[in-house]
């Protein structure tokens, strides 16, 4: 190993491209080599040079974290993360298990409840859940489908175990930067001859848009990407989509309610839309219906969408699916809509729903991780063993006083991935979101968003939080 890989330490972690022993995993080899031919200040041009790169196209999200939402590119890391063939084959099945899992668990809670009346989840449970929406009962979405789009959150701890962190049901983001991330490898790697051997990822577009057009169900469709607008943290995304796909990006105001019907304004007059892929939380789609105040509404939305007259990607209420505490159930989910054994663990989770659990994560805190049922991005999140003592009794507190809008699970040492960070290589924890396209067919994307925690030591690797992203190769 010559002296760029010279002071790494894997550590205790489970790393994806070093053994115990320090030796690089096979896989790894030919990017070891190349990687190698670089110097430190070398590979900081380099770097400088990609930061201009995404500057340029526009690459960017809106960080809320820091003050006035200041717009900031989303950091790339040099060194791709590798994963097996046979390994992403297992993954790939186990979500599309899952999301089917989990549109039929919709369709049945939205239904006749089998699962709520058998007793397997308990009925409580979903009538206090912040997204389960009471309106959408007896609602059947076109083709059947809630979950059109969906990013499945992936982790795998010492063990080299993947298991199923969370599930992302509603509006779930970064795809566009998984799909650059590519292209910037292609940049750096150009003299390698390894993309003919990796799985490409470049038709995700046409695959979105191919579900935009079967839940349509009309050969000659207008359909629309649905945008908070440019204030929004993923605005680069939605436009990115829109053009992709070669259809319109659309902001409330550019709709309107008509004879029935949800029409967009242009300079000939008002057009029909059929199908909508919206990036707005459904609770601000309509104020007739759910929030008053919600400045994104088009009103009368809920009411074309309930008489079958516009599709809607993805569907009003899928929410109460991504709830955290509902996670819990969804291997019982699994056995009880598909009779077959979950493919892909989930993590171990304590509910709240007795004296018991409360006390053991009251007494434990600096163990664990706890988190808000509704929140995401990183908020409501308290990781015990980075926390001071008043944030662990500010938790206390809450969990305390609504024991429902939580959960908490052990905390799970990230596997790692070296990555280039204050100017060397060190070891860096991931997460793994693959994306989910439900349409004629289920699609999963090969690989996904791997996110990266490029603070050393840090385990959250959310952007919002000063994460970065690294590209994923199947082999």
């Amino acid at each position: 190993m010559k002296s760029l890989f010279l002071k790494y330490n894997p550590d205790d972690f489970f790393d994806e491209m070093f053994l115990e022993n320090g030796n690089v995993r096979e896989n790894y080899i030919e990017v070891l080599h190349f990687l190698e031919k670089y110097s430190i200040e070398e590979l900081k041009v380099v770097l400088i040079k990609i930061e201009k790169r995404l500057i340029e196209k526009g690459i960017t999200f809106n960080d809320y974290s820091i003050e006035n939402g200041s717009e900031r590119i989303m950091p790339f890391d040099i060194i791709p993360r590798l994963i097996e063939k046979k390994e992403w084959e297992i993954i790939e099945k186990g979500l599309k298990q899952r999301v089917l899992a989990l549109n039929m668990f919709l369709e049945d809670v939205y239904g006749k409840q089998h699962i709520l009346n058998d007793g397997i989840i308990p009925r409580k449970l979903i009538e206090t859940s912040k997204h389960f929406l009471k309106e959408c009962i007896g609602i059947k979405p076109k083709k059947n489908i809630w979950i059109h789009v969906s990013g499945i959150d992936l982790i795998r701890g010492s063990d080299g175990v993947f298991r199923i962190l969370e599930d992302n049901l509603r509006c779930p983001s970064g795809v566009s930067y998984f799909l650059e991330n590519r292209n910037i490898s292609k940049s750096i790697y150009s003299e390698l001859d390894v993309f003919n051997q990796i799985a490409p990822i470049d038709d995700y577009a046409k695959h979105l848009g191919e579900m935009l057009h079967f839940i349509s169900q009309k050969k000659n469709h207008s359909a629309a990407v649905l945008s908070p607008g440019v204030f929004n943290a993923a605005y680069f995304e939605h436009s990115y989509l829109a053009e992709k796909m070669g259809i319109d990006l659309l902001e409330p105001q550019d709709l309107v309610v008509l004879n029935g019907r949800v029409k967009k304004r242009t300079i000939k007059g008002f057009e029909n839309v059929d199908v909508i892929y919206r990036r707005i939380d459904d609770l601000f789609l309509d104020s007739n219906v759910f929030n008053k105040d919600s400045l994104l509404s088009i009103k009368g939305l809920f009411d074309v969408y309930k008489k079958g007259n516009i599709a809607i990607a993805n569907a009003f209420g899928t929410g109460v699916a991504d709830d955290k505490v509902v996670y819990v159930y969804t291997p019982k989910m699994i056995e009880y809509y598909l009779n077959e054994t979950p493919i892909i663990p989930i993590v171990e989770t304590y509910l709240f729903d007795n004296k018991a659990s409360v006390r053991y994560v009251i007494d434990n805190l600096e163990k664990l991780v706890v988190k808000e049922a509704n929140e995401a991005g990183g908020k409501g999140m308290l990781i015990g063993s980075e926390a001071t003592k008043a944030e662990m009794d500010i938790f206390r507190k809450k969990i305390k006083a609504n024991p429902r809008d939580f959960i908490a699970q052990p905390i799970i040492q990230l596997s790692r991935v070296p990555s280039f960070i204050d100017n060397h290589l060190k070891g860096t924890h991931v997460d793994l979101r693959p994306y989910v396209v439900f349409g004629k067919e289920i699609f999963v994307t090969p690989g996904g968003l791997t996110r990266v925690a490029l603070k050393e030591n840090s385990l959250i690797v959310n952007s919002s939080k000063g994460g970065g992203s690294k590209d994923t190769w199947v082999l």
